[in-house]
């Protein structure tokens, strides 16, 4: 199993730093949300796709799964497959259970250590496909090994995390992305459709209190990697669902007045204040056409769960 980006630990450190400073620069104080992703973070976001109340992980595995046979029959034999945001690979075996063995499987993800692990586990129980883990922030330019340039090859980028770009984002993100890769190149990405609110904000407000840790887990990073004091226990979490955007919205809130230091710059927050760490937009079946539309792709097919509330999607 080959690496790429195992070298840039110090980098990565660096652009957490210049995008903390940044974000709480601001009026409204904000997180980047791909800074959940260290290893602990990972792990707290593998607790909540189990949660009773997030049906978003749950209910788009059962859309592989129907679908599976349809699916495949669209992917090219040989065809590499590129995952963006890989975590622990639990929805890629879906396809490479059935798939006849591609060239290659190359899955780039933000977290360094969670990344390498669950790549040589998969590599342990595919060793006929050869996996090359790129360690890389998937919404920046990244590089892919040389070898596959030529390739056929199918993005996969499950989970709606599409929905944490802003729409004007997201679809330079996917115009981004088809320019790069060129014409011999697909996309299967899922997407989370609108519904009712209390189940949207059930679904980032759960009782166990583990979407709360996941959270705040962003300030401990800050902490442990920055040398910044948060007082993690003086930020509350909170998600709501913003109608007029079409988003739901996490942030911490401060419980009191209190300063912040990070590599001695002060940030000051009045009780009540927030940092918004993340967004998550959705999307009705007619944004989604649209989107992608503008972004330059072709919608092939629509998979949805019987209750509508998620997509799966094959762009050409």
């Amino acid at each position: 199993m080959n690496k790429i980006g195992a070298g840039n630990f110090d980098e990565h450190q660096s652009e957490f730093l210049r995008e903390i400073l940044a974000g709480l620069g601001k009026r409204q104080k904000e997180i980047p949300s791909k800074w959940f992703y260290n290893e602990t973070g990972s792990s707290l976001f593998e607790e909540i796709c189990e949660l009773e109340e997030y049906y978003p992980t749950r209910t788009e595995i059962r859309i592989l799964h129907d679908n599976i046979k349809h699916i495949v029959d669209l992917i090219k034999p040989g065809t590499s497959l590129i995952e963006l945001g890989s975590g622990n690979g639990k929805k890629i075996r879906i396809l490479l259970d059935v798939l006849t063995p591609p060239y290659s499987y190359i899955p780039v993800d933000i977290s360094h250590q969670y990344l390498f692990s669950s790549s040589k586990e998969l590599q342990n129980n595919y060793q006929d496909i050869n996996i090359v883990p790129v360690h890389a922030d998937f919404t920046k330019k990244f590089v892919l090994p040389d070898n596959e340039l030529d390739n056929s090859k199918l993005i996969f980028f499950p989970g709606s995390s599409i929905g944490n770009f802003s729409p004007s984002c997201a679809i330079k993100f996917m115009s981004h992305i088809r320019k790069t890769l060129g014409s011999d190149c697909n996309f299967l990405i899922g997407i989370d459709l609108k519904k009712d609110i209390q189940l949207l904000e059930a679904a980032y407000n759960d009782k166990k209190g583990i979407t709360a840790k996941f959270n705040s887990n962003i300030l401990l990073r800050a902490n442990n990697e920055l040398g910044a004091n948060f007082h993690v226990n003086l930020f509350d979490h909170k998600a709501i669902w913003n109608k007029s955007m079409g988003r739901v919205e996490m942030h911490l809130i401060s419980k009191l007045n209190q300063e912040v230091i990070i590599k001695g710059n002060k940030f000051f927050f009045k009780k009540g204040e927030t940092i918004h760490t993340e967004n998550s937009y959705k999307y009705t079946l007619d944004e989604i056409k649209l989107m992608v539309k503008k972004a330059g792709w072709h919608l092939k097919k629509s998979w949805i769960d019987s209750e509508k509330y998620f997509s799966v999607n094959y762009l050409t």
